[in-house]
């Protein structure tokens, strides 16, 4: 399997930003009131991150590393019991973390709106199609019903929908998968949204299906200038849309960085081990796995989060500084971060 970060086709370089939302997220810590861990670290603890104006922004890692949940705190979709206690969500100049209810149910759907991993289990199942993608516009956008149902069969033909009247007037339960997440993103984008999080859009997709999705998603984000986070485990999926990276492990960042640089020159030993983890064996055609799981870093509450699974501290013998002190997260090239003592590093050397 060959991963080939997306470039410009014209230049080579990086599209352009566009007018999306700009999205900075700052020390965010979620945790659990009811079954916080004794010591340990919470399920999101000091993330940041960032998602420029008409940039797409992936942040992958595996299940367990706090992804969704993060990109929950952002919409206000927390789920029971999960609470926000520190940091920043700025949504163009707006902390969201620090918003009402009401005023989050506004921001949903006019300024951010969600794609989730099960679109089919994301539809109402006792609505129509029609009446799910109209909701947004008339009650959003002040259009009459008949305009809104109009403006909603124009969104479903955007999305490649070929028949949307028949499907407009259809339940989830007769959808494919594919065609529930067209349906999906035609309801997202009805409201006109700046940011677009999209949670695993493509989970249980044929292969012909998920590139026909991501192509959709592609083209619509350039049309309109969306800021997207992408929420993710799959690198393929990375390499084909996303201009920049966020690799999360047991709640916060272990390395950012371009695509193109993540997958040329990636500097965290977690990063290198995804990037393993993602092609054949030669040798017996079986994929390469990492050892251990995020559950094993829960529990430490010093030190790097990731030595308990990491195969190169003790044959650099760094293994002291690993234990006893957390890493931040620092420059180690032109625009890339690692949060790594094995990584370089201008301001700091760790010696064996």
């Amino acid at each position: 399997m060959h991963l080939r970060p997306r470039t410009s086709a014209s230049t080579g370089k990086e599209p352009d930003p566009a007018t999306g939302a700009h999205l900075s997220i700052s020390d965010l810590r979620v945790e659990f009131a009811d079954h916080a861990p004794a010591g340990g670290t919470p399920p999101v603890d000091g993330l940041d991150l960032t998602v420029r104006s008409g940039r797409i922004v992936a942040l992958v890692g595996e299940s367990g590393s706090g992804k969704s949940l993060t990109a929950h705190a952002v919409t206000g979709l927390l789920p029971a019991g999960a609470h926000i206690t520190a940091g920043r969500i700025t949504l163009d100049d707006e902390d969201l973390a620090g918003c009402s209810a009401g005023r989050m149910n506004h921001i949903r759907g006019n300024q951010v709106a969600m794609l989730f991993q099960q679109p089919k289990a994301s539809l109402d199942p006792t609505a129509t199609v029609r009446s799910q993608v109209v909701e947004p516009l008339w009650l959003r956008h002040g259009l009459s019903r008949r305009q809104a149902r109009a403006r909603a069969e124009e969104l479903l033909h955007d999305v490649g929908i070929a028949d949307p009247d028949r499907v407009a007037d259809s339940y989830a339960h007769q959808l494919s998968g594919g065609m529930a997440q067209r349906v999906m993103i035609a309801s997202a984008l009805a409201g006109d949204p700046g940011l677009l999080i999209a949670d695993e859009p493509t989970t249980a997709l044929d292969v012909t299906v998920q590139a026909q999705i991501l192509a959709l998603l592609r083209r619509k984000q350039r049309e309109r200038g969306l800021s997207v986070l992408l929420i993710t485990h799959d690198l393929g999926i990375v390499a084909s849309l996303a201009d920049r990276v966020a690799v999360m492990y047991a709640g916060h960042i272990v390395e950012e960085s371009t695509t193109q640089e993540l997958f040329t020159d990636p500097q965290h030993p977690y990063t290198r081990a995804l990037l393993r983890a993602s092609l054949l064996r030669s040798e017996d055609g079986r994929l390469f796995a990492i050892e251990g799981s995020t559950a094993q870093s829960r529990g430490l509450d010093h030190g790097c989060r990731f030595r308990p699974r990491c195969p190169v501290a003790e044959e650099l013998g760094i293994s002291h500084a690993c234990e006893d002190t957390e890493p931040t997260l620092h420059t180690c090239g032109a625009d890339h971060s690692s949060r790594c003592w094995a990584s370089p590093s201008p301001d700091r050397m760790v010696s064996a």
